[in-house]
């Protein structure tokens, strides 16, 4: 493994550009706590009541989605970002704690991530397998997808508890977590990080791409064919039912996966770079590990998207947040007035 050096002039420059970028990452981190838990678990509540207009078996994967999201935001930035902040020397730091959190943020990034794709699968049956819809797109097919990705990703994780070991030990006590270093160098450790990569986010990549290029090709050749048999019949001026179905199913499923593809990029090209480079991340300069956690932000900002993305292309879901959130406020106000009378 390579380690990267920089001038003494560029050195000092990074140096207070990594301060600022400190105190830029704090706020950052509070707000995507205080905005990504609140919003998720409305989003679970309002989708868990089936009043969005969306199929049984659609909710479900979205929901699965949501409560994945709020697991990674819990583990990822309430339990690891801002315990490291604000909670110095707490009982979070002490080295199994620290790699059980590690194993429940992986394992819940990597169901976020592949119940985005099986969202994506879902999605392009129902518009263009009509005949496999009837058997694929139900509630109980759902539950047993969503529960055979969640158990593999549950066991895919397992060596975790391997790889990492103490950062320091003081008075016998175990102290933070890092990555052997072996990881880095032994084959077989090289072998499960790209594995690990490829699971998430490689692959699911390639997938949700090529599900939404079919999708979206399909969508546009049936509504052709629709037009086409419609002009035939000039007299009829209702609104193509059908065709607006599926253009809203589409919208959902772009919007979702282009937000995927666009905030997961920089960790992708984060990993591709020391992989080829035969780099050490510890080892990065400060440019480098800059642009790190700057892929980092971005993951996190990932698991607070979808709840607004419900909201921009869903009216029933938009409705149903907006009185949600006026419920309380409302409850407030007659609490008030009562006291005031």
């Amino acid at each position: 493994m390579k380690v990267l050096t920089s001038s003494p002039r560029n050195s000092s420059f990074m140096r207070k550009m990594l301060e600022l970028f400190t105190i830029v990452d704090k706020v950052y981190y509070i707000t995507i706590a205080a905005i990504g838990v609140p919003v998720n678990t409305l989003a679970i509540v309002i989708l868990s009541q089936g009043k969005c207009g969306l199929s049984r078996c659609t909710t479900h994967y979205l929901v699965a989605m949501a409560t994945a999201d709020l697991m990674v935001i819990i583990n990822d930035i309430i339990l690891y970002q801002l315990n490291h902040y604000f909670y110095q020397g707490s009982f979070l730091h002490l080295t199994p704690s620290c790699i059980v959190i590690d194993f429940l943020l992986f394992m819940s990034s990597d169901c976020s991530v592949w119940f985005t794709v099986t969202f994506s699968a879902d999605r392009f049956v129902t518009i263009c397998c009509q005949k496999l819809k009837l058997k694929y797109c139900t509630v109980k097919t759902a539950a047993v997808i969503l529960s055979i990705t969640g158990t593999i990703f549950f066991l895919k994780n397992v060596p975790i508890f391997i790889i990492l070991e103490p950062k320091i030990v003081v008075d016998n006590v175990q102290w933070y977590c890092q990555t052997k270093p072996s990881y880095y160098t032994v084959l077989g450790w090289l072998v499960y990080d790209w594995l690990d990569k490829v699971l998430t986010p490689l692959f699911p990549f390639i997938l949700i791409l090529l599900f939404n290029a079919m999708t979206i090709r399909y969508v546009l050749v049936a509504n052709r064919i629709r037009k086409g048999l419609r002009s035939q019949h000039t007299e009829e001026k209702h609104s193509d039912t059908e065709t607006e179905s599926r253009r809203k199913s589409m919208i959902l499923l772009f919007t979702i996966s282009s937000s995927f593809i666009l905030l997961w990029s920089p960790y992708v090209i984060n990993f591709l770079y020391y992989r080829n480079a035969e780099i050490d991340p510890r080892f990065y300069n400060d440019g480098l590990h800059i642009f790190e956690r700057i892929g980092f932000m971005l993951l996190s900002l990932s698991y607070c998207t979808n709840a607004f993305i419900y909201g921009v292309t869903q009216s029933k879901f938009r409705e149903q947040f907006i009185r949600a959130v006026k419920y309380p406020l409302a409850s407030i106000k007659r609490g008030f007035t009562f006291k005031m009378n």
